[in-house]
């Protein structure tokens, strides 16, 4: 029996988690991590069977991006956003899968989304430029999805704006050395990217807007559950679920720090009730961030696989569940590591990394709550929603 990814990246725990200072120290996962991570198959969770992939269910997805971001928050984030890339590919044109993954069903998928490039059309295709930051696991991947705006044939952005998804091999882009000099997440490698002239013909090409409100999916003929599901369900699921990961990193780590720790007042923290106090609630609060996450996601896919319709006001929903859960887990070890002395300071304890790569993982746009909160409230009292507050939902 094949063992689960989950399973096989607890069997590396100690070595994810040996090799956390040394991902700082370089700036991205050492090729040794990423050669265990290709072993373990979490990248091919969400890819399609045709090409190897496990088609797993996305709450498999989830708790296994916790997993690994519970032992190292830059190897579980890396885990979680490559590995949500393989789930949007299954739906690109055929063309362009078998250039990824014809020789190598494990070759890897970088992005950023954000559409800071320009593409140009003309024959067979567009001319494309751009930069973009925060491309996570890059120097690890050899495709690229990048986000763009659709260009008029002078170069400028094209009226009505219409989002793009390039897709573009390794030698059409460059990656920016030195350019991810970050207090959290340092062990990601989300580097900058520059694409300066670059031909994309028109089956690399994908309509943002339609992937989002899956009109690409199904365009494409998908029929199986998973990649019907609603890319704001999927596209955010592996960046909180790392972040989730990461705090229950943190609580371990808490945990086996206080367990034998006397406070400043000559109190054995076992002792202490304020702490332990802090430590339960913070537990508690962790548990139910996860509990809700993985709820949430299953009742979509569970609406899915009914043939329900996922509506604005569902989506909605989800989009502040996936946010509050960040904020919940972020805010409880907040609460534990302000409880943890000055000695939780001291760059060799794993504690403050943790707590550094949690809060960074809450700097991601999907987890700013101001407009999906502000959609979803005026959704859920049967108000219309302004298009400037839809975004990613």
């Amino acid at each position: 029996m094949t063992i689960r990814p989950i399973d096989a990246i607890a069997e590396l725990a100690d070595q994810i988690s040996g090799q956390a200072q040394e991902a700082e120290d370089l700036g991205q996962l050492p090729d040794a991590t990423a050669k265990q991570l290709k072993s373990t198959g979490v990248m091919k969770l969400l890819a399609p069977e045709n090409y190897g992939g496990l088609e797993a269910h996305p709450r498999e997805f989830a708790e296994t991006v916790m997993k690994a971001a519970s032992l190292d928050g830059a190897t579980g984030w890396v885990c979680g956003i490559v590995g949500v890339h393989p789930w949007q590919m299954a739906f690109a044109d055929p063309k362009v899968q078998e250039e990824v993954w014809g020789e190598d069903d494990n070759t890897w998928i970088a992005s950023p989304y954000a559409p800071t490039g320009i593409a140009r059309p003309v024959d067979g295709g567009y001319i494309f430029n751009g930069r973009w930051q925060f491309s996570s696991g890059t120097d690890h991947c050899d495709w690229i999805f990048l986000g763009a705006m659709l260009g008029t044939p002078e170069g400028e952005m094209a009226l009505p704006p219409t989002m793009l998804h390039m897709i573009l091999p390794r030698s059409d882009y460059t990656i920016v050395e030195d350019s991810w000099n970050v207090v959290g997440l340092k062990g990601t490698g989300s580097k900058d990217i520059i694409v300066k002239d670059a031909f994309v013909p028109s089956y690399r090409v994908m309509n943002g807007d339609h992937v989002i409100d899956g009109t690409a999916q199904a365009e494409a003929g998908m029929s199986k559950t998973l990649f019907k599901m609603p890319w704001s369900a999927m596209f955010p699921l592996g960046i909180t679920s790392a972040v989730l990961g990461i705090a229950e990193g943190a609580l371990a780590c808490h945990l086996d720090y206080q367990r034998d720790r006397i406070g400043a007042q000559g109190t054995a923290i076992k002792d202490d009730p304020y702490t332990l106090f802090a430590i339960g609630e913070a537990a508690a609060d962790i548990n139910a961030a996860r509990q809700e996450l993985l709820a949430n996601i299953d009742e979509i896919y569970d609406l899915v696989d009914a043939g329900k319709e996922i509506s604005f006001d569902r989506r909605a929903a989800g989009r502040r569940t996936q946010i509050r859960a960040a904020w919940r887990a972020v805010m409880a070890v907040d609460q534990i590591f302000a409880r943890s002395g000055g000695n939780a300071l001291r760059m060799d304890k794993p504690l403050q990394r943790f707590w550094r790569d949690a809060h960074a993982g809450l700097n991601h746009a999907i987890h700013t709550p101001s407009t999906p909160w502000h959609a979803s409230a005026l959704s859920s009292m049967g108000f219309e929603v302004p298009p400037n507050l839809t975004s990613m939902i």
